[in-house]
């Protein structure tokens, strides 16, 4: 069974930092693009940020370029989204995915989802 868990979520003043992680299990990852998705209440799902299978093609949403860093390690088949200079705007539920593509950035071109973890910023 091929599963996907996040964790590193959780609770944090304006302007500061999380390191969420994603640990896949049940396949190899390394030939899969991966990335990063938020919702928050009452909002769309959102694209966050992808990384390639080989991890030197990333691609990032706009309201998080520039302090947001995604990166992979395929031997602990796990995937990182730094995110430092945290916004009020950034509570969501963040989720990783994997799929057959190189970086997607449409949440309906992947194939594996987590469950996500949360993520609140506050002032």
């Amino acid at each position: 069974q091929v599963q996907l868990v996040e964790s590193g979520g959780g609770s944090v003043q304006a302007g500061g930092s999380l390191r969420l992680s994603c640990t896949g299990s049940g396949r190899t990852f390394s030939d899969l693009g991966m990335g990063w998705f938020r919702q928050a209440p009452g909002k769309e799902r959102q694209f966050v940020a992808a990384i390639s299978w080989t991890g030197k093609s990333t691609y990032y949403a706009d309201s998080v370029k520039g302090r947001f860093t995604i990166s992979r390690d395929n031997i602990k088949n796990t995937i990182y989204l730094q995110m430092n200079n945290l916004k009020l705007e950034d509570t969501a539920v963040y989720s990783c995915t994997a799929g057959r593509v190189v970086a997607g950035t449409a949440f309906d071109e992947y194939d594996y989802w987590g469950q996500g973890t949360q993520v609140t910023v506050s002032s």
